[in-house]
């Protein structure tokens, strides 16, 4: 028994010194009970770690708990916001504590590499960690011309007091900060947030920043606006969830939504794998070069007013809309110039609509897309010219789109009539998008009259009515082509 009886000191050096002292006793040469061998060895692994226990307990105890007013850096530029006294339980305002971390964060001076007047604070991040907390008024950085920020990881929720019309989350320049940038801010990063706003005030917003990356965040409760981009440059919005009221459809107070799930108030910015699930329009959109794709609207049915996707950049639209799912909800734009809509789905009579403000429209591309209706007669491209008609046409092709109990339209069509006589016609208003408009005009004559060689000529294509005549009686068929946008000068 000699093994055990080694001091104490030998017993704490670690699970190592166990399995040191263990293949000693197991080397004795003489005889011992099995089971007296078991009941040893559990006594000593029981002894071992009561002790180990005893003195990691008596070590965390000597240690004083961080205070929740002082910094919570370790030196990884993480900074863990219950560290600085917020309530992960959202029963106490945490606004405070969250902002102290923030400006801890972003006080360093950083280093280059970003737009001139903008420093690099090298990736610190604001953790959430996992934590509901209540904010009285919007979270905003204390100065301007920082960049490379992470914001992640919990939710927030509006209090009752929160600030009338602010927005929970403000990328804005401080009233008090200057920077010698063009930029508030570069390559700012939130993501896997959820934003309670408690129809006290909006979600997120973001003024004259670059290079923003908003992803996979769930804004709920807006009382005006989910997120709203303004001025700067790349904001990227990507794989999140926004909707005034929590609903997954069919809610019986649709009619009553308002508000605007994104705002996009400036250039080159994109919305991917995004769904709008309620407001009163989805996307609004008034800069130019704009990429929307993967996004479902199912925010508010047309039926009530509703829009998924307005476009009010009349005469610059240049905004690409892409393999999207339009659910009872469609597009309407402004005077559109180049705009391109393909490989979407449009459910539930949804339709887009080229609304007149000066009457100018060119550039279109409204291809390869999915209609699908309820039979009751409703184009899937119209026309508002309440305003005034549209005048300067351009190029336009809406074509090659299939149609399921909707009336189809298009600027491009084929038709096909029987002929007996010395006349004929065909009528394209039915499909063709644009009243009193056919640009080019291609027939052909089939007949079976072997010995004669008629000559036709095209009459007239006013009123979108093809007219053509033969200088001889024909017997057969004809079929016609008219394009609406296909046209050139010399």
């Amino acid at each position: 028994m000699g093994v055990f009886s080694c001091d104490n000191t030998m017993l704490v050096l670690g699970f190592s010194a166990f399995i040191m002292v263990n293949h000693v006793y197991m080397g004795h040469s003489f005889p011992l009970d099995r089971n007296f061998q078991t009941r040893k060895l559990q006594e000593f692994k029981s002894y071992f770690f009561q002790r180990e226990h005893h003195v990691s307990l008596a070590s965390s105890s000597s240690s004083p708990s961080p205070s929740p007013s002082s910094p919570a850096t370790t030196g990884s530029g993480v900074f863990p916001v219950i560290a600085y006294g917020a309530d992960p339980t959202g029963k106490t305002d945490s606004t405070e504590a969250i902002l102290r971390a923030i400006s801890d964060a972003v006080s360093g001076d950083g280093v280059g590499f970003l737009m001139n007047g903008i420093n690099n604070v090298g990736g610190v991040q604001i953790s959430l960690e996992g934590g509901i907390y209540k904010i009285s008024r919007p979270i905003k950085f204390p100065v301007a011309g920082r960049g490379n920020i992470l914001i992640y990881g919990g939710t927030l929720k509006a209090s009752d007091n929160f600030t009338t019309d602010g927005y929970m989350i403000d990328l804005s320049s401080p009233s008090s900060s200057s920077s010698n940038s063009q930029y508030n801010y570069e390559f700012i990063t939130l993501r896997d947030l959820m934003l309670d706003c408690n129809f006290k005030g909006s979600g997120i917003r973001t003024i004259n920043n670059l290079r923003t990356s908003i992803d996979n965040c769930y804004i709920a409760h807006f009382t005006t606006t989910g997120i709203l981009v303004q001025g700067g440059h790349e904001t990227y919005i990507r794989n999140c969830f926004l909707g005034q009221h929590i609903t997954a459809g069919g809610d019986p107070g649709e009619r009553n939504f308002t508000g605007t799930g994104i705002d996009l108030q400036g250039n080159d910015n994109a919305v991917t794998d995004v769904v709008i699930f309620s407001a009163a329009v989805g996307i609004s959109i008034s800069g130019q070069a704009n990429m929307i794709t993967g996004v479902h609207c199912y925010n508010k049915a047309n039926g009530f007013g509703g829009t998924g996707i307005y476009l009010k950049v009349p005469g610059i639209t240049q905004t690409r809309i892409v393999n999207s799912y339009f659910d009872y909800t469609g597009i309407v734009a402004e005077d559109p110039v180049q705009l391109h809509v393909s490989d979407c789905f449009f459910l539930g009579d949804a339709f887009i609509v080229l609304k007149s403000v000066r009457g100018v429209v060119d550039g279109i591309n409204i291809v390869n897309n999915m209609f699908s209706g309820s039979d009751k007669g409703i184009d899937i491209v119209q026309l508002d010219q309440t305003n005034q008609e549209f005048t300067e046409i351009g190029h336009v092709v809406v074509d090659k789109n299939n149609v399921k109990g909707m009336s189809l339209k298009a600027t491009i069509a084929n038709g096909v009539t029987r002929v007996n006589g010395t006349s004929w016609s065909i009528d394209f208003n039915k499909i063709l998008v644009f009243p009193r408009r056919i640009k080019f005009v291609q027939h052909t004559l089939m007949t079976d009259a072997g010995d004669s060689f008629p000559n036709t000529v095209l009459r007239n294509i006013s009123e979108n009515q093809v007219l053509i005549q033969s200088d001889a009686t024909v017997e057969g068929s004809a079929s016609v082509t008219v394009d609406q946008g296909l046209w050139m000068s010399s």
